[in-house]
């Protein structure tokens, strides 16, 4: 069998490979509220073959949103069309995960494809945007309000109780988004976090945030499902949050109940110079997950199914996260199953196809 398709245990929860489906957002909501557009998006690819489907990232408060249009589950009433989505995805044999998020200083704004505005409040936008510090994204992005520490300990808050939500809605495991420029994010970097009180300066203050956000999360969360936590290694600038300080996170994330480092990278800043190529982000997933001692995912232009089982095989990371190949391509790991001469978890209704090669 190909390290790829051999199971995955995290805590009681068996995923049946090691392809995951990277939270990717679909800007196609309405006050946070879930459409037939995110079943037939997850679902697709959960007929596809994926051990584990991770949906967008999604907002524990109204503010939190990257967009309008974002995903959400600060309401009890978001919950059922979220119930509807995990109960397709476990008939076909996959485990659901979410992405719980907090966008922090890139707040209220446009969807990618109508350019890149801040979102007035008479277009559904928002003036409360928050950080750890008042210092804009870009000039482009809103100033953000200092969140004081009433503000961060509401923000904890809402992180737990949409882990409570999101045990309703039937999801198999939470990630915790710490990457990519978002709120949590945002505490980690010194280049956007400029406190002078617990929450800023060393390193030790400067991790709080998100170590309360994980203790929160994982007192809320039942212990027999896994929790992840994705981080942004790098931020690819001198003087920010760098690999060292994401091993040393790590390390102490593994203590707190974190069973899954999702090791991504960059966000945090516009200028920031990314080496962009094939697995360029694999070498963290390697590096945390043989230093710090924990399960670690790779994810970043991951698209041949060679170069994803040898990621699995050589120790690199304990699961693979693709995100454009698998928009390109839902059923990527029915594919890639074929060209590495497995039999795979090809659903009955499409098994006349099977046989098929993948067409280059």
């Amino acid at each position: 069998m190909p390290d790829l398709f051999s199971p995955l245990q995290l805590r009681d929860v068996t995923l049946r490979n090691r392809i995951a489906v990277s939270p990717m957002c679909q800007y196609s909501c309405e006050d946070g509220f879930a459409t037939d557009w995110h079943l037939v998006h997850l679902g697709s690819r959960a007929v596809g073959g994926a051990g584990l489907i991770v949906m967008e990232a999604t907002a524990v408060s109204p503010e939190g949103r990257i967009s309008p249009q974002d995903n959400g589950i600060w309401l009890d009433a978001h919950i059922p069309k979220l119930r509807q989505i995990t109960d397709f995805i476990h008939a076909q044999g996959a485990h659901a995960a979410i992405q719980l998020a907090h966008a922090g200083r890139k707040a209220s704004m446009t969807r990618p494809w109508e350019g890149e505005a801040v979102v007035p409040v008479e277009r559904g936008g928002w003036t409360n945007v928050v950080a750890p510090s008042a210092i804009p994204f870009s000039d482009k992005y809103p100033h953000p309000v200092v969140l004081d520490i009433a503000g961060v300990q509401r923000v904890v808050h809402a992180f737990a109780v949409a882990a409570q939500r999101a045990l309703q809605a039937g999801f198999d495991a939470i990630e915790i988004h710490a990457a990519h420029g978002y709120l949590l994010h945002e505490f980690l970097s010194p280049l956007s976090n400029v406190r002078t009180d617990e929450y800023g300066g060393s390193f030790e203050n400067r991790i709080r945030v998100v170590l309360e956000v994980v203790d929160a999360v994982r007192a809320a969360w039942p212990d027999a499902l896994p929790l992840l936590v994705r981080i942004s290694a790098t931020d690819w600038t001198e003087g920010g949050w760098n690999p060292d300080e994401s091993v040393a996170l790590a390390k102490i994330l593994k203590n707190r109940g974190v069973d899954l480092i999702d090791c991504s990278s960059g966000g945090l800043v516009p200028h920031a110079k990314i080496p962009i190529g094939p697995g360029y982000q694999v070498p963290f997933a390697e590096r945390v997950r043989k230093e710090a001692g924990i399960p670690t995912g790779a994810v970043g232009m991951i698209t041949e199914p060679v170069q994803a089982d040898a990621i699995i095989r050589n120790g690199q990371a304990d699961i693979v996260l693709l995100a454009r190949e698998m928009l390109r391509d839902p059923y990527w790991p029915l594919h890639a199953a074929t060209t590495l001469g497995h039999a795979g978890p090809w659903p009955i209704q499409y098994q006349r196809a099977a046989p098929l090669k993948r067409v280059p």
